[in-house]
C-alpha cells in the first residue's frame, strides 16, 4: 500500500484549480471536468467535484488516498463500494474511526496502470 494523494472535494472545481495553480505555479492535469491533479513531485493534490462520489461526501471534505494491490480484496465496511472511476481507477471509500474519508484504489485501465507503475 502506498499513500498517494490528498483529494479535496469542492463545489467549484475550476475555481479551486485556478487557486492552486496560482499558488504552486504548477499546471493541473485535468482528467475530467470534475477531476484534476497537481503533482508537486513530493505529493499530489487531487481536486474533485462532489459529483465524482455522489451521495458519499460533502463539498468541503478531504480524502486520503491509498494505492492498493486489489481494492476488491480489501475487507472493510465501505461507504462507497468498489467502483470504476472515469479516470481509470477502481475505488472504494471508507471512513477511519475518526470519520476521515479514505479512498482505497487500484488502477485498472492501461493509462492509470502506467501512471502508477512502481
Amino acid at each position: 500500500m502506498n499513500f498517494v494523494s490528498t483529494r479535496v472535494i469542492t463545489a467549484d472545481v475550476a475555481r479551486l484549480i485556478a487557486f492552486y495553480e496560482q499558488i504552486t505555479g504548477i499546471p493541473a492535469k485535468s482528467f475530467t471536468p470534475e477531476f484534476a491533479e497537481i503533482n508537486t513531485g513530493a505529493a499530489t493534490l487531487a481536486i474533485a467535484g462532489a459529483s465524482t462520489v455522489p451521495g458519499f461526501v460533502r463539498p468541503d471534505e478531504k480524502i486520503l488516498e491509498f494505492l492498493v494491490d486489489d481494492v476488491d480484496a480489501i475487507q472493510a465496511e465501505p461507504i462507497m463500494p468498489p467502483t470504476t472511476m472515469p479516470w481509470g481507477n477502481r475505488s472504494m471509500l471508507v471512513r477511519d474511526p475518526d470519520g476521515t474519508l479514505v479512498n482505497l484504489f487500484t488502477p485498472v485501465t492501461p493509462e492509470a496502470k502506467r501512471k502508477f507503475a512502481r
